[in-house]
């Protein structure tokens, strides 16, 4: 049985959470109307597959029309890969591929660099063709960038969009007494960590935490099925304590290995407190995920 310790009455494991290397980028998009500047968002962040070397994306935060660079509606996005050999070239493609179909194709969006960093992608190739040789280079709102002829406009994207190293795979597991309990307390936190700068949650409320074993890889991970409540009273080693019905997991990747401690951390304190959450624990697989392991005690000090 896992050691625990108990943090302001609220049961808490000895654990720690497994996180490994990623590479990302920040970009800003903007659109003529909120509406379309959510579809964006919504198209360029949808579905993570890191765990078949393609990418996860997530949104940072919303911005004011004072805080973009064409003063219109805009949102701070991140794009991420695992950190391998070839790591920027897929960076590159998997920008790419996302630019075009999830932002480019939404009427009046523009993308621009958020990323720090002297680290860069020229999206000339990957997207800025897609004007078909009739695109233009030149310089607007402070920044060099790609003009592309639309049908219903143009697409302006800044040529060379900045890249760094980052931490994926913080996370927390929140073992509650009811589904409602779940959606209510992970809920809490996802909201929360839309004000933190320089962290996404890639799944938002993610309900199926995986293990690193499985007994059907051509399919990537499978159910963790340790911690599912569904099963406590079928198989002999179940890991669910008794009156728990929900595990919730919220994933965290960050700019660095301070911001996602600073957003579990965040992530402990604000719901600690919560009606329904019966105890806090983090998804680790022995060293064979990541490299790095974040401590759940060391974060309540």
């Amino acid at each position: 049985m896992q050691a625990t310790f108990y943090e302001d009455g609220i049961e808490i494991e000895d654990k720690y959470c497994e996180a490994f290397s990623g590479l990302y980028s920040r970009i800003i998009i903007t659109a003529k109307n909120k509406n379309l500047l959510d579809k964006a968002v919504k198209s360029f962040t949808a579905l993570p597959s890191t765990v078949f070397n393609k990418s996860e994306g997530g949104l940072e935060k919303w911005l004011d029309k004072k805080e973009t660079p064409d003063n219109r509606y805009g949102a701070i996005v991140q794009l991420w890969v695992n950190n391998n050999k070839n790591a920027n070239i897929n960076l590159e493609i998997e920008l790419g591929w996302r630019i075009r179909q999830g932002v480019l194709v939404v009427p009046t969006t523009r993308v621009f660099n958020a990323t720090k960093s002297k680290n860069k992608i020229d999206t000339l190739d990957k997207v800025g063709h897609c004007g078909d040789g009739f695109e233009v280079m030149r310089e607007e709102f402070g920044r060099k960038v790609i003009s592309v002829p639309l049908m219903m406009g143009e697409f302006i994207l800044e040529r060379y969009l900045g890249y760094d190293s980052g931490i994926m795979g913080g996370n927390l597991w929140f073992f509650c007494d009811s589904q409602d309990s779940a959606l209510r307390i992970a809920g809490k936190v996802v909201s929360i960590l839309e004000d933190l700068e320089g962290i996404i949650t890639p799944f938002d409320i993610c309900s199926a935490g995986s293990k690193v074993e499985t007994n059907f890889p051509e399919i990537g991970p499978t159910t963790n099925h340790l911690y599912c409540p569904g099963l406590k009273d079928t198989i002999t080693d179940s890991a669910v304590p008794l009156g728990v019905k929900s595990i919730p997991e919220v994933v965290i990747n960050g700019i660095d290995l301070k911001t996602v401690k600073k957003a579990m951390k965040m992530s402990i304190n604000s719901i600690k407190h919560e009606k329904g959450l019966l105890k806090i624990s983090a998804g680790d697989y022995g060293g064979k995920l990541g490299e790095y392991k974040i401590y759940l005690k060391q974060l309540t000090k």
